[in-house]
């Protein structure tokens, strides 16, 4: 495999220093400029703040690049032909050397055979909505790549209930970092269960430890809500979700291009709340994950 290491991350994975990995098409094609730009140094610092080393995955010129500067995190944020790839398009990127953000499923892919063993990011994709055969390619690569991997639930605009089902059926484990419903991204509530609320790092590490000990495939998959204060109220949310997926339907956009394309419209419509709710999940999914990492080690 065609790996890049930043010589920050491959010192670290020699000395077994704790390691976060995070994902780029948040800032490829996930924020708006220059949100996207910002919020991927602050994610960065925020890791180092609180011990480990941030490794953020992308593909340049069909190599695998485990940690970037700042000059390709600045790429990713404003070159328009950054190529937004799953696990599917891994071969073509690197045949074809081309420059890529990774998905959940294929900074997984990634990090995992790097090493890395802790991955923070917003939301995983799942069940798509009026459609349960779309099925992102993140939750098949949760249940068959045993990372601990951070997240507010699934992005709202999915199935949350199909996708909950999905992971359960298919042996993922889902923890609730002290919480019993999984959270729904902008939001708190679901009504969906966790298989477990876990109130410290040190019992997600257990239970970690215990998977790999009974040689289970699975993503520890740990949900943490949104911090209070930017939880979005369900009244508006349910509103501004309904009028995008009106809007979507009327369009015709369907596949790869709904998900990036209700995101924004939801912060349209919200006036930039939800952007700024999204902002800051990743933020403290980042603190969640370093806390975890850095237990690890």
């Amino acid at each position: 495999m065609n790996f890049t290491f930043d010589p920050e991350v491959a010192k670290a994975l020699e000395k077994n220093l704790p390691i976060v990995a995070l994902e780029s098409t948040v800032i490829a094609h996930g924020l708006p400029h220059p949100h996207n730009l910002e919020t991927a140094l602050s994610l960065e610092n925020i890791v180092r703040e609180n011990g480990a080393i941030p490794a953020t995955i992308a593909i340049f010129e069909g190599e695998f690049c485990v940690g970037l500067n700042n000059k390709q995190i600045e790429r990713l944020a404003t070159d328009e032909n950054i190529r937004k790839i799953s696990r599917r398009d891994l071969s073509i990127a690197v045949a074809k050397k081309l420059n890529c953000a990774t998905t959940v499923a294929t900074t997984m892919f990634i990090a995992h055979r790097a090493g890395i063993k802790v991955f923070a990011t917003g939301g995983i994709g799942g069940v798509h909505r009026g459609f349960s055969e779309d099925v992102s390619a993140d939750l098949p690569e949760l249940a068959n790549t045993p990372m601990i991997t951070v997240c507010s639930g699934a992005k709202i605009v999915l199935d949350l209930p199909a996708t909950r089902e999905w992971l359960e059926t298919n042996g993922v484990t889902v923890l609730g970092y002290k919480c019993q419903e999984l959270p729904a991204f902008y939001s708190h509530k679901s009504n969906l269960y966790v298989d477990e609320k876990v109130d410290s790092v040190e019992e997600i590490i257990e239970i970690a430890k215990a998977r790999d000990d009974l040689n289970l495939p699975n993503a520890i998959l740990v949900t943490v809500p949104v911090p209070k204060e930017f939880e979005m109220g369900d009244m508006h949310l349910d509103e501004i979700l309904a009028e995008s997926l009106r809007l979507a339907d009327k369009k015709g956009i369907e596949g790869k291009e709904i998900t990036p394309f209700l995101l924004s419209k939801m912060s349209e419509l919200s006036r930039g709340e939800t952007l700024k709710t999204n902002i800051e999940l990743l933020k403290n999914n980042a603190f969640v994950a370093s806390k975890i990492a850095v237990a690890i080690n």
